[in-house]
């Protein structure tokens, strides 16, 4: 019998795959007399099982565990899950490091480092750029967990060896602490105040008054979130050139970074969060829709935008 007991926030994928081996393990065992494909066969029940309560709207706005097993042949899989709401699972938390840059706030780091961009951001787009750009699923595709937080580490500790290490790291792991450390900034990138004006502006038909209220708000943000957001603006348009050779559009790629660089606030998630379906889906189609809005527009300058606030500034 196999028991697992997942993580709020862990991947449906990292809950299946430790079942599956489990399975398929246990029918090459010496003297099986199991049916074939008894594991196969197992393993989509429990994967159709997982997803099936995945889906649930009632399993997902419960707050209590929920138990089921799946016997085939001998073979008895009990796993246990329940659900947390979004707003705790994706919870930002700064880090309690002083020298850390995961879950620090970006001005802090770079006024730290001296910097525009932070060092880790630099540093693993251009790795990536090095020997990874023409990856097929950059960014899409998750690097090995165990590598990632090994990556946070030297990171956070500032560690002599970050190059070395960088150069004989898988690239989707380097890919994937790119990630998150976005994911762990103590607010989005694009900033929670900001959030509801984002929305709003994406939401606009009129394609000039978009654009207006868009580039008006890149020029609200603090200047380190918008070097950095132009400078991985700029990356992610370079990724999506080698599109016919790693797969990844601007579409993709918004689809991967756009929750990530914003992101509705906990106060702002509590408040509109109607129903169980809304964990799942709030707002998140805006958002790929925002960063898409970005990538696909012609390069936007730090200094155009800065020139063009100096107007708005002494417009009568």
């Amino acid at each position: 019998m196999t028991d697992v007991l997942p993580q709020p926030d862990c991947s449906l994928k990292a809950v299946c795959e430790p079942l599956e081996r489990c399975c398929l393990d246990r029918l090459d065992e010496p003297g099986s007399k199991r049916p074939p494909n008894t594991g196969a066969r197992l393993w989509g029940r429990v994967r159709s099982k997982l997803l099936r309560q995945k889906l649930d709207p009632q399993t997902v706005e419960t707050k209590n565990w929920h138990t089921d097993v799946i016997e085939m042949n001998g073979i008895k899989v009990e796993f246990s899950m329940k659900f947390t709401s979004r707003d705790m699972s994706l919870k930002r938390t700064p880090s309690k490091k002083q020298t850390g840059v995961f879950g620090v706030k970006i001005s802090v780091v770079t006024k730290r480092e001296r910097s525009k961009v932070p060092y880790i951001v630099r540093q693993c787009v251009e790795e990536v750029e090095k020997r990874g750009i023409e990856e097929v699923g950059i960014y899409r595709i998750s690097g090995v967990a165990t590598d990632i937080q090994a990556l946070k580490a030297v990171f956070d500790a500032n560690n002599k060896d970050i190059l070395l290490m960088l150069s004989d790291m898988d690239i989707n792991a380097i890919a994937g602490t790119l990630k998150l450390y976005f994911r762990e900034l103590p607010e989005p990138l694009l900033t929670d105040r900001l959030y509801p004006a984002f929305m709003e502006g994406i939401a606009l038909s009129d394609p000039a008054a978009k654009e207006n209220c868009m580039m008006h708000l890149l020029r609200t943000l603090p200047d380190p979130n918008l070097i950095t957001f132009l400078f991985l603006l700029e990356h992610l348009k370079r990724v999506a050139e080698k599109e016919p050779v790693n797969k990844m559009s601007l579409h993709n790629l918004a689809t991967v970074f756009g929750p990530t660089l914003l992101r509705p606030s906990e106060v702002e998630s509590k408040a509109h969060l109607t129903s169980a379906a809304d964990i799942w889906s709030h707002d998140v189609m805006a958002q790929v829709q925002v960063l898409l809005y970005y990538l696909q527009h012609p390069p936007i300058s730090f200094a155009e935008l800065k020139r063009n606030t100096l107007y708005f500034s002494t417009d009568v």
